[in-house]
């Protein structure tokens, strides 16, 4: 096979850049320079607490920006691999090519309709429940927002280099005040003072396992609301709306597989971080999590959680499936009245 791995990297990479250059400017200032100063330690092999100097991270902001910009209406180009070339969004395709020389490829649609890809080095390739799950080591290509975990169809991509790069990420904002919240608890469980790669090294492994409940809810989710829900999601603006099915879908998909799991197996550090990832809407969405994880922190008893998350797998399969119903009715349904269906039923 004429594989030149160069030429695929070359590619993807540029793809990512054209896809950087349509969804940069929906982060706020603070969190967009974040991710792009750790963007610049993944390209420049920093290890993770090595101090960046700032005027090297401007200059290159500054070339990365006016390189968006010169790519901003370019399309996505097709993969090359040994003589064919490949839609950038056939990624079953392409892996079967390239998973047998141990590199793993995904090009999709996340949030907002925004294209993501990567090209990675296969770790491992298992089979769960009939879920594909692919786990990516270092990666040779990535984009700006590289999301540590996504499902297309029944295969699950879990990217060990972004979950690791988060968990620093949150490590070094949690530093900044040091408070005693649901970040702080996880945190505690390793010793990322004295021993920081070891500790990343310990939670990204134990995080990964809850990243692929995530997705496996995500496919129970799916099964459920069926491609209809995609249809009703891609059909909206970025809007109030949009994030409110998004927060129902992802309390379905969590309340499905997520929680069950994490309380099942009392894995508590996986527990506290997962509150500390909510979203200021989900736990708007979902008051009764919340207040239940606070007397769980107190009490350690799992059964007042358990009942919540069951509860809570009933309630946002009836909120998805009305709000599905009412929008499949009447396409120009008023979206206030869906907004309000969400916003009126919090649990």
């Amino acid at each position: 096979m004429n594989l030149n791995l160069s030429n695929i990297k070359n590619v993807v990479q540029t793809n990512c850049h054209i896809a950087d250059s349509h969804a940069a400017g929906n982060y706020t200032m603070c969190i967009y320079l974040l991710k792009m100063r750790e963007l610049y330690r993944w390209e420049s092999g920093y290890d993770y607490g090595d101090p960046i100097p700032g005027e090297e991270v401007g200059s290159w902001l500054r070339m990365r920006e006016e390189l968006w910009e010169s790519l901003a209406e370019n399309d996505f180009s097709s993969i090359p691999i040994d003589g064919v070339e490949y839609d950038p969004f056939d990624s079953t395709s392409i892996n079967t090519i390239l998973k047998p020389q141990r590199l793993v490829y995904s090009g999709g649609l996340g949030r907002n309709t925004h294209a993501h890809f990567f090209l990675g080095v296969l770790e491992r390739h298992e089979h769960y429940n009939g879920f594909e799950i692919i786990v990516v080591a270092d990666e040779y290509a990535r984009d700006l927002t590289a999301p540590p975990a996504m499902s297309q169809n029944n295969t699950i991509y879990i990217r060990r280099e972004a979950m690791r790069r988060l968990i620093w990420e949150k490590y070094e904002q949690w530093c900044w005040n040091k408070p005693n919240n649901a970040l702080g608890r996880a945190l505690a469980f390793y010793d990322f003072e004295n021993q920081l790669e070891q500790s990343l090294t310990l939670m990204t492994d134990k995080e990964l396992n809850a990243a692929i409940l995530h997705e496996i809810g995500e496919v129970k989710a799916f099964e459920i609301l069926g491609s209809r829900w995609e249809d009703l999601l891609f059909s909206l603006p970025h809007s109030k709306l949009e994030l409110l099915l998004r927060s129902a879908r992802d309390h379905l998909a969590d309340c499905l597989s997520t929680l069950p799991n994490i309380i099942e197996a009392e894995n508590i550090p996986s527990l506290h971080f997962y509150i500390a990832n909510l979203t200021h809407l989900r736990k708007d969405l979902f008051p009764s999590l919340l207040a239940t994880y606070e007397n769980w922190v107190h009490t350690l008893d799992f059964s007042e959680l358990k009942a919540t998350v069951e509860e809570g797998a009933l309630h946002w399969k009836n909120i998805c499936l009305s709000v599905l119903s009412a929008w499949e009715n009447d396409k120009n349904v008023d979206p206030q009245i869906l907004i309000h269906m969400i916003d009126n039923n919090k649990l």
